[in-house]
């Protein structure tokens, strides 16, 4: 279970996520994510979707390839298949977030931590990435082809010579992460193992999540500035949302 725990103030919530859990909810236009890692270690991965036509998505070698990058982070946005922007990140102390080697399957975990299920272990089982997308995604009415390469928060994968990826950093205790959302989105998470991740024992870290209202973007903002495609993104993000209010979801 999630631990909630609301900050003095109208526009403050926090929360815990445990190790091998997941969660999904609805971030509004000028809301920021802090996503926060406590112990060290963890792993979040996310998908997005718009919460309106959830056909669209976030699509990975969008954002990367048009911000002429291998990993995410400040300053990068994550956009849309689409060409919107999603959302920003104004604030990172880790450096290194993965967007290409996907999520965990049961057969991941069962290979490297054992088969353990629910009926026999209760809140004790082995979650992996996949299901636990599947079963926040469900809740939407999406499933199996709805899935997308996602972001892992806090994991630096690299590649060798051969092209062969390895998992080789993760966060420290109190790395950080803002993200900065440019568009009503429907975040999608969980914080299951990456599928890289060779520890003896299955890695139970959760992540500290807080919400809070961003401040109006600058003209000199990084994210708007990174290049010449974010500016256009912003672009299509203004016009997306010409003629509707500064923030709630908008309809069709």
């Amino acid at each position: 279970m999630r631990e909630i725990t609301p900050n003095p103030g109208p526009s403050g919530y926090s929360t815990h996520l445990p190790g091998g859990s997941h969660w999904s909810l609805i971030l509004r236009r000028g809301t920021r994510l802090r996503i926060t890692d406590p112990a060290g270690g963890a792993n979040l991965a996310l998908l997005m979707y718009n919460p309106i036509s959830l056909g669209e998505k976030y699509n990975a070698p969008d954002t990367l390839k048009c911000q002429h990058t291998f990993k995410l982070t400040q300053g990068h946005c994550l956009y849309s298949d689409m060409g919107r922007i999603f959302c920003s990140i104004t604030e990172d102390s880790f450096g290194w977030h993965d967007t290409i080697s996907g999520t965990c399957h049961k057969s991941d975990v069962a290979r490297r931590w054992g088969e353990r299920d629910y009926q026999t272990q209760r809140n004790e089982w082995l979650q992996n990435g996949q299901d636990s997308f599947l079963v926040e995604l469900a809740k939407y009415g999406l499933g199996l082809r709805d899935l997308a390469a996602n972001v892992n928060c806090f994991s630096e994968v690299r590649a060798d010579e051969s092209g062969q990826l390895s998992l080789t950093r993760q966060s420290q205790a109190g790395d950080y992460l803002c993200l900065r959302f440019e568009m009503d989105t429907l975040v999608v998470m969980h914080s299951c193992p990456h599928r890289l991740n060779s520890a003896a024992r299955y890695p139970r870290l959760g992540v500290n999540l807080a919400l809070d209202l961003a401040p109006p973007m600058a003209e000199d903002d990084l994210c708007l500035n990174h290049c010449a495609e974010n500016r256009r993104g912003f672009d299509n993000n203004a016009l997306y949302h010409f003629g509707l209010p500064a923030s709630g979801l908008v309809s069709q």
